[in-house]
């Protein structure tokens, strides 16, 4: 393992030991068997928010965790990395990226309304911005909402939704204005609106993430749950991005570091040829060229993940440090699979289930290419 890092105080690391125990507990027992069966338990929500894992970094007054930086989410995205499942955080945090808007632009009603319910775990949240036309071009979404009189009217759809099937609310991108960013507004549409439906989407990976494509059919959505300004929405999704993009960066860190915890474990214990494979030079150099990508992708996530916390928003940086951390990502799970051989494609195995997730980080949130795009732009090239 990597040296503890100086940016660690004895309560960071009293949370990381709270942690610990509840994944050892509660989800490394679980997670195959919730994996095969392409889902987790809805309780599963409330036991989180009882421990106080679902509420870090929110707002006491709604029934959040208030804590005094960003490293405690780190910390809770790598211990629950231990696991060796991305699906079951990218479900269980879903409110991650879909409560955010409503905490920054909505109104205190909306707050008790659409955020206390799911910090108690007792609601499930999503967010639903991609469009089957178009997954990063936000600027040119499709869904429209028309008002009229005390409600809007939604047509269209949304695909690749995180908790897409088992969302009760929905924090929706939808054109209300103009082409453009300066058309887009956030409406909160619950799932019981009539005219809505949804399909489940079988992937490659994060089985037990259930991921939908939704439907509009003129669903009757109340002028209350509108989110902000009208035609303002495109600033609360984008100002979203930074912190998603520091939670994938996270996650593909913690993923990386339990593929080779588990290609460690192996190589020493597997004989062949009448010795430890970890005897074996070739296998000793590939932990080696693992851990040192993966010690340098943590390095970087705590610099940019301080400097957040400092009030900088360095975008470019972000972008190479999410590319940096998912392209290692693919790279280790690929090495801890060759390491552990056979063992290493059977399920049950946390390798063999990284392996098969790692494209998805490279993919969500923005994919690599625009990752690219979007840092040579900010560098002003």
């Amino acid at each position: 393992m990597p040296a503890a890092s100086p940016y660690y105080t004895p309560e960071h690391e009293s949370f990381r030991d709270q942690v610990r125990r509840f994944v050892s507990e509660e989800i490394a027992p679980n997670i195959d068997a919730w994996d095969e069966a392409n889902t987790f338990p809805r309780e599963f929500y409330k036991q989180a928010a009882e421990v106080g894992i679902l509420g870090i970094g929110y707002p006491e007054q709604y029934g959040g965790v208030e804590v005094p930086d960003r490293f405690y989410g780190l910390i809770m995205v790598e211990e629950l990395s231990r696991a060796g499942s991305g699906g079951i955080m990218a479900s269980l945090f879903s409110h991650g990226i879909s409560i955010p808007p409503i905490l920054a632009v909505g109104s205190e009603e909306q707050k008790q309304r659409f955020v206390a319910p799911v910090l108690a775990g007792e609601r499930i949240s999503a967010l639903a911005v991609t469009e089957p036309s178009g997954g990063s071009d936000v600027a040119n979404l499709k869904t429209t909402a028309r008002l009229e009189d005390d409600h809007y009217v939604v047509n269209g759809s949304k695909t690749f939704i995180t908790s897409g099937m088992r969302a009760d609310q929905y924090t929706v991108a939808v054109r209300t204005g103009e082409a453009g960013m300066g058309g887009v507004s956030i409406l909160v549409i619950e799932a019981d609106t009539p005219g809505f439906s949804r399909t489940p989407l079988k992937k490659m990976g994060w089985w037990c993430s259930d991921t939908a494509t939704l439907y509009f059919d003129n669903c009757k959505v109340p002028a209350g749950n509108l989110i902000g300004p009208e035609n303002m929405g495109f600033i609360s999704i984008m100002r979203n991005f930074n912190d998603e993009r520091i939670a994938l960066a996270a996650q593909a860190h913690g993923l990386a570091q339990c593929a080779i915890d588990e290609a460690t474990e192996w190589a020493r214990e597997r004989v062949t040829f009448g010795k430890p494979l970890i005897k074996n030079q070739v296998i000793r150099h590939k932990l080696v060229d693992m851990q040192m990508r993966t010690n340098a992708v943590k390095a970087y996530l705590e610099q940019l993940v301080y400097r957040v916390d400092q009030g900088e928003s360095p975008i470019a940086e972000l972008c190479m440090l999410k590319n940096l951390a998912t392209s290692n990502c693919e790279y280790v799970a690929g090495e801890a699979v060759q390491i552990l051989g056979g063992a290493g494609y059977m399920r049950g195995a946390k390798s063999e289930r990284i392996f098969r997730e790692t494209k998805v980080l490279s993919i969500g949130g923005g994919a690599s290419e625009i990752m690219k795009d979007l840092a040579s732009r900010q560098m002003g090239h």
